[in-house]
């Protein structure tokens, strides 16, 4: 990779809507935060219409994105070797893997770029809780699902099993509490929380339990249920 500044590949237009459509951003606001830099430098590449080589860089680091394919618009969105990366121009890319054959569970499975939200969130004119989004993660493919909504942990609740920063993935769809089962849920004051939900059937309602002995038990009424539980978890990533 050649040094910051220099160009590499197309002009900055064609080269910043494939960078956009691999990262899911939209805005000048966002590229910047996905690249790790301030906005005015994608205005200073806009204007020398010339991305510099070090967005591929970290394009690939982050997201194993082949610079060819962000540059030229050739070969496959997504390559990584078990050396790293090799131009699309060399006999190499016969070992690389891609998102169309990457099978599930394999670490170089492909990979989507997601926005995650924060737990605070902020309520609308209705009073209804309103997710805020707070950056962009990749998660396998697989883990991708129509009513996904993934926030990240900011709370000890339930350590050990969910530390604070890992990322969770809720499943919107799924709100029918099974007991036992891990749910985000709505909590006057706190905002969203992940705690294991268990039916009472003796006082007619839900509790709330967190992992950390240190919490107390929260409830959750029936007639508050439609409107509190946001999902079940589905997966969950945090360091080992």
């Amino acid at each position: 990779m050649s040094k910051t500044g220099s160009k590499y590949g197309q002009g900055f237009g064609p080269v910043v809507e494939r960078i956009k459509d691999a990262t899911a951003t939209r805005t000048q606001v966002e590229l910047a935060t996905v690249l790790g830099i301030r906005q005015s430098s994608i205005s200073d590449a806009k204007r020398r219409d010339s991305v510099p080589a070090d967005w591929f860089l970290t394009l690939f680091r982050k997201y194993g994105l082949n610079p060819d394919w962000l540059a030229m618009g050739r070969g496959p969105k997504f390559i990584k070797t078990k050396e790293g990366y090799q131009p699309f121009d060399q006999p190499a890319l016969s070992e690389t893997l891609h998102e169309e054959g990457a099978p599930y569970g394999d670490p170089l499975a492909s990979g989507k770029v997601v926005t995650y939200y924060g737990m605070s969130g902020e309520l609308t004119e209705k009073g209804q809780w309103k997710p805020i989004a707070a950056g962009k993660i990749i998660i396998p493919a697989s883990f991708d699902r129509e009513a996904l909504l993934v926030v990240k942990m900011d709370g000890a609740g339930m350590e050990p099993l969910i530390r604070r920063g890992a990322f969770i993935g809720l499943d919107r769809d799924q709100k029918g509490v099974t007991s036992g089962e891990i749910y985000g849920v709505l909590v006057p004051y706190e905002g969203l929380v992940i705690r294991r939900v268990y039916f009472d059937a003796q006082q007619g309602g839900f509790i709330l339990k967190a992992e950390n002995p240190s919490h107390a038990d929260q409830r959750l009424s029936i007639e508050e249920y439609g409107s509190k539980v946001v999902g079940r978890m589905v997966w969950m990533m945090q360091e080992a």
